[in-house]
């Protein structure tokens, strides 16, 4: 896996840019950049024309269409969507050439990352250059081991409790279940607030909600402004989380804690090799990128694992008989976790191949490159996407199936560069990826040390794709002892 470290700054930089959130300003701006790219040269080959059927099908259904367009066209294609050429790079070699061995062509502020800006502000996900290197390197130590071992007492006891709630023969939704909880320990371990507590911890879960909301409707409600509309709901509950949040900065800024670990107050006091820390906004803006990019990715992976084990009984078997082995009965700790549960590893790395939360890489080339014997020109839209990458053949073989085995430590270690990235890669690779992993971890083992799951007859799962990838209308699974056969 590549290397977290970058160059480290040695003074602070400007901000980026702001960004319009006019919808008919971005449309115009997009047009515009169209236009100078086709002045420049032709596009990649793949459809060009307008088609509602397939700006439709890439909103709701991409992955067959990516898939088939790959197979006529090979690792690089362009296709139309709605208003926008957009040029899609598939395959180990374009993973690797976008997120490790050229990252510089691209900006992730000006690709789809752009529309979280209203809500997560000027976050890791929409900053780009010496600015975010900055700040990653910054950010770093909140998230080394020890940070995350200091995390996982909170996640034991929000997990301890969640599980309380279930009971033998009930049916549940366990996508809403695993979302309720990781709410709650993103509340104590990213904010330091207490869930429970009305006018703080308990107000900021429900309003992120509500504004993250706001990204899982349909794109066309997204353009609609105006009083009752979606996106001033959206603003409304952003000014509730802000008021909290600043509150919070403002607080700990008075009468610091040298006992606190969650990583509002480490955001605070962390500062860069010239002494300079976050300014109130940064810290702000940073800590909501954090609850975006945890919330829903770890809620995601944990469902579509349960998923997966109630349809291959012989896999929950194995992974059982490790934690017995392992655990006797005991609570995982992030040593355990880490370290002797390797086949709890080699499902996860498989549910993440078949289900990558942020399954896609929305870019813009900031520079000309070129690759697969095409050139693209500066200001495209370009994307990569783990979800489809992780579905070809020729490097994943009957890829479709759920086979953890595909994962043992000398088959992941043979394979191709780039031919895995559900966490991305390079300097950008996720830097909440052992917080993230650690929470689906702990609570799947917890959860399987006392039941099982089972799927309901006839029941089949549709996935969404927005904000992250998720079952769509959640996924119902009937709770039974984990002794049950029946």
């Amino acid at each position: 896996m590549p290397s977290d470290t970058v160059a480290t700054p040695t003074r602070r930089v400007p901000p980026p840019k702001q960004l319009s959130a006019n919808p008919v300003v971005r449309v115009l701006d997009d047009a515009r950049a169209e236009f100078r790219v086709r002045r420049r040269g032709a596009y990649p080959p793949g459809p060009k024309d307008f088609s509602m059927s397939r700006t439709l099908q890439a909103a709701r259904d991409p992955l067959p269409l990516l898939l088939s367009l790959y197979e006529e066209h090979g690792p690089i294609f362009c296709a139309r969507l709605l208003h926008s050429q957009v040029v899609f790079m598939l395959g180990p070699e374009a993973n690797h050439f976008i997120t490790v061995s050229n990252p510089e062509n691209f900006h992730w502020r000006e690709g789809s990352f752009g529309d979280l800006i209203p809500l997560l502000g000027d976050g890791l996900l929409t900053i780009d250059d010496a600015y975010h290197d900055r700040a990653r390197e910054i950010m770093m130590p909140a998230f080394h081991r020890e940070q995350v071992a200091a995390a996982v007492e909170a996640m034991r006891v929000e997990t301890e409790a969640a599980i309380a709630t279930l009971s033998p023969s009930e049916v549940v939704d366990i996508y809403e279940w695993m979302r309720g909880l990781a709410m709650r320990i993103a509340m104590r371990a990213l904010l330091g607030l207490d869930p429970d507590d009305a006018g703080k911890g308990a107000a900021a879960a429900e309003h992120f909600e509500r504004a993250l909301g706001f990204y899982g409707i349909d794109f066309h409600l997204r353009l609609l402004r105006g009083p009752g509309s979606p996106w001033s709901k959206m603003v409304a509950s952003r000014a509730v989380l802000d008021e909290i949040v600043y509150g919070e900065i403002s607080r700990r800024r008075r009468d610091p804690d040298e006992g606190r670990h969650d990583i509002l107050s480490l955001l605070i006091g962390v500062e860069d090799d010239a002494g300079e820390g976050f300014s109130d906004k940064e810290v702000r803006d940073q800590v909501m990128t954090l609850m975006f990019a945890g919330h829903d990715t770890s809620t995601s992976t944990l469902t579509f694992m349960m998923h997966e084990l109630a349809r291959h009984p012989d896999v929950l078997v194995r992974l059982q008989a490790e934690q017995d082995e392992v655990l006797g009965g005991e609570a995982p700790d992030i040593d355990r976790l880490e370290r002797e549960m390797p086949y709890l590893d080699m499902v996860l790395d498989e549910v993440l191949r078949l289900y990558p939360p942020a399954w896609i890489g929305p870019r813009r080339a900031v520079r000309d490159f070129e690759f697969g014997g095409h050139a693209v020109k500066r200001g495209t839209y370009v994307n990569y996407c783990s979800w489809a990458s992780h579905r070809i053949p020729e490097v994943f073989p009957d890829p479709e199936a759920f086979i953890p085995e595909r994962f043992t430590r000398e088959r992941k270690a043979a394979l191709p560069r780039g031919a895995y990235v559900p966490f991305g890669g390079g300097r950008r690779i996720c830097i909440g990826k052992r917080f993230g992993q650690t929470e689906v971890k702990l609570v799947a083992t917890m959860l399987l040390q006392q039941l099982r799951l089972d799927a309901m007859p006839g029941r089949t799962m549709a996935i969404r794709q927005m904000p992250t990838l998720s079952p769509k209308g959640g996924l119902k699974m009937r709770v039974l002892p984990r002794s049950s056969e029946s």
